[in-house]
């Protein structure tokens, strides 16, 4: 079964890169005059291709945090039942992961708001102007 799933994973990946490399030039249609890739056509394509990424992060935990705790209820309710079979642990294990998991983008934001500037307000990266050694 392990061999199945491997072949077929490496068959789709190369599909994918020989897929990926012969439509390379009808991706980059602003680039020059010989129709080419530039740096700046791949930086541009990189850059709108991961906006999207901190809202499927966010949604990901989300969706798992919530798993994770309705998982951790129903193991806790195993060891309610049967509590020398199932201990007590594993749900709370499960039910801090999903804790965790949902707190995570509330964690990002504040951490990226912290950081930003210009959305945090005064706050940012100190710069360093001088150095100045007053040696006597």
């Amino acid at each position: 079964m392990l061999n199945i799933f491997k072949k077929t994973t490496y068959a789709m990946g190369g599909a994918m890169t020989m897929g990926m490399l012969t439509t390379q030039d009808a991706l980059a249609q602003t680039g020059g005059a010989t129709g080419g890739t530039t740096f700046s056509t791949i930086a541009e394509n990189v850059t709108t291709s991961i906006e999207d990424v901190p809202g499927l992060l966010t949604a990901l935990s989300y969706l798992i945090g919530l798993l994770f705790g309705v998982l951790g209820v129903l193991k806790i309710k195993d060891h309610v039942e049967n509590p020398t079979q199932t201990p007590m642990k594993e749900g709370a294990i499960r039910l801090a992961a999903g804790g965790a998991l949902f707190g995570l983008p509330i964690l990002f934001d504040a951490m990226f708001n912290t950081i930003d500037a210009g959305v945090g307000g005064d706050t940012g990266a100190a710069n360093l102007n001088k150095v100045d050694f007053n040696v006597n």
